[in-house]
């Protein structure tokens, strides 16, 4: 069984920051992209930001990650992506998940995992 537990979120007031983790667990051969995904209410889900095992990263709004506003990381060696959030607005009120593609043993396929997500809300 593998798993993927979220942890950091919280109340913040507009313009803090917070820095969400997310640790995978279990049978785990090998891990390849991982992400944050976060869900509005009343929205759809959708991509923050990913990174490859090898560390490349994307932002579907490159400015944020530009401006120092969000930046992707991880630890290849716990398993772990992180999510470090800055100058934190209102509109970033979601509830935050992460994902991550992991092969469970040599020569198996990829499957993808999601975590529980994490509550991030933001006051003005």
């Amino acid at each position: 069984q593998v798993q993927l537990v979220e942890s950091g979120g919280g109340l913040v007031q507009a313009g803090g920051s917070l820095r969400l983790s997310c640790a995978a667990s279990g049978t785990i051969f090998r891990i390849n992209a991982m992400g944050w995904y976060r869900q509005a209410p009343g929205k759809q889900r959708e991509l923050v930001a990913r990174i490859t095992s090898g560390g490349i990263t994307y932002y579907k709004n490159y400015a944020d990650s530009v401006k120092g506003r969000l930046t992707i990381s991880r630890d290849n060696a716990k398993n772990m992506v992180y999510l470090q959030m800055n100058s934190l607005k209102p509109e970033d009120t979601a509830v935050y998940y992460c994902n991550a593609g992991i092969v469970r043993v040599v020569g198996g396929f990829e499957s993808i995992y999601w975590g529980q997500g994490t509550q991030v809300t933001v006051s003005s």
